[in-house]
């Protein structure tokens, strides 16, 4: 058996460079897809979503009351599992990112519009969480359509000693 030397480290890296570069996008968008289906798909069951009436309450808000109730949650789970299903699958991609950046706008609301209810002591409610968490959501998915509009990345070379 050889000895590790800093040659042997170095190539390491630089394969485990490669390989990420090559792959976590990929596995960040099919990721992040996956988990807009499973809230999407739970908007569509009557009673199992527990971000349900969040949705319905903040589509309320941002259309006036021009779409509600029901209408507003199955909005929601129709839009959510859309961009769920363009993200897992690759295909009208760019069409997905357009809707993930219009669902955002709503789902980051309540931070703003409900801030009362999201903090009513100062400290955050579970539905205070669970908005704060598609603040992760948000990034991802700037990343994610960054490389769809022809972003590169790239690791930066490396010299081995």
């Amino acid at each position: 058996m050889s000895a590790i030397t800093v040659q042997n480290v170095a190539e390491l890296k630089n394969k485990a460079t490669e390989i990420l570069s090559r792959y976590s996008i990929d596995i960040m968008r099919v990721s992040l897809g996956l988990v807009f289906i499973c809230f999407g798909v739970l908007k569509f069951i009557p009673g199992a979503s527990p971000a349900a009436a969040l949705a319905v309450e903040t589509i309320e808000k941002l259309t006036f009351g021009i779409v509600s109730g029901d209408a507003a949650l199955l909005l929601t789970a129709a839009m959510e599992t859309f961009i769920g299903l363009t993200l897992v699958s690759g295909k009208l991609l760019k069409t997905g990112l357009v809707v993930l950046a219009v669902a955002l706008v709503g789902i980051m609301s309540p931070l703003v519009i409900s801030f009362g209810e999201l903090f009513p002591t100062g400290t955050p409610t579970l539905a205070a969480q669970y908005v704060f968490k598609d603040i992760v959501l948000a990034a991802a998915g700037l990343v994610i359509g960054a490389k769809a509009l022809g972003a590169r990345f790239v690791p930066s070379a490396t010299k081995v000693a």
